[in-house]
């Protein structure tokens, strides 16, 4: 892996160097504002409708990386459709792209890519009355010592690792280790205009939705963002 810091948004800055041939690996980052982001180039070697499960695989990595390196009393957990929880309220999220939308074709690239506030709303008002109970920000949640270059160090080593993982014994590991830190699953959820029981993914990790008549599959490629 390689790092690379910009001063445009991680994930298009990624994007853009995936789409001139850059080598897999590349780490873009930016560091400088009110919020962190980071975005890892993939070269696939499997149809796109695999290759996204580099999405969850990302997020478990980021989780693992951000656990290390915070309190321990602080809960991380993702969000199938790419968000990240801490202690239960919104903070942040991970995108991805790719070089098709074509669930059978192997891509030439796919870019995985997050961003994370550092810091709580400015508004003074909104935090004193509650408005936005349900988002916070990495350093509103016990986390001041976390700084955003070793998070980005860490991120990158605990996602190799589960790259290694993945390439050595497929998806159950990482199905494993991600079931046990998704966010409200066995819940009643609506996505992409359908509403069930969040009760699971498939081996692709397609999210399942059981309602009073069937069980509705979500794949995990209608995540995906147009390429810039």
């Amino acid at each position: 892996m390689s790092g690379e810091a910009v001063s445009d948004d991680a994930l298009r800055v990624a994007c853009t160097r995936a789409a001139r041939g850059c080598d897999a690996g590349l780490i873009t980052y930016r560091l400088d504002g009110a919020e962190m982001q980071g975005a890892l180039v993939f070269a696939p070697e499997v149809p796109l409708a695999q290759a996204v499960a580099m999405l969850p695989l990302c997020g478990v990595g980021f989780q693992n990386a951000l656990g290390a390196l915070s309190p321990p009393e602080v809960a991380v957990q993702l969000e199938w459709d790419g968000g990240i929880r801490l202690n239960g309220a919104s903070c942040g999220a991970f995108r991805m792209v790719a070089s098709t939308t074509d669930p059978d074709a192997i891509p030439d690239w796919l870019v995985v890519g997050f961003t994370l506030p550092l810091y709580p709303a400015e508004d003074p008002d909104m935090a004193e009355t509650g408005h936005n109970p349900d988002q916070t920000a990495l350093f509103a949640e016990g986390c001041a010592d976390v700084h955003p270059p070793a998070l980005i160090e860490s991120w990158a080593r605990h996602t190799l690792h589960w790259i290694n993982r993945w390439e050595d014994l497929g998806p159950p590991g990482l199905h494993g280790e991600w079931r046990g830190l998704v966010f409200g699953i066995d819940g009643d959820v609506t996505v992409r205009g359908q509403s069930g029981t969040f009760i699971g993914v498939d081996e692709n990790f397609g999210m399942l939705l059981r309602s009073d008549t069937n069980t509705q599959l979500i794949p995990l490629t209608t995540l995906l963002e147009p390429a810039p």
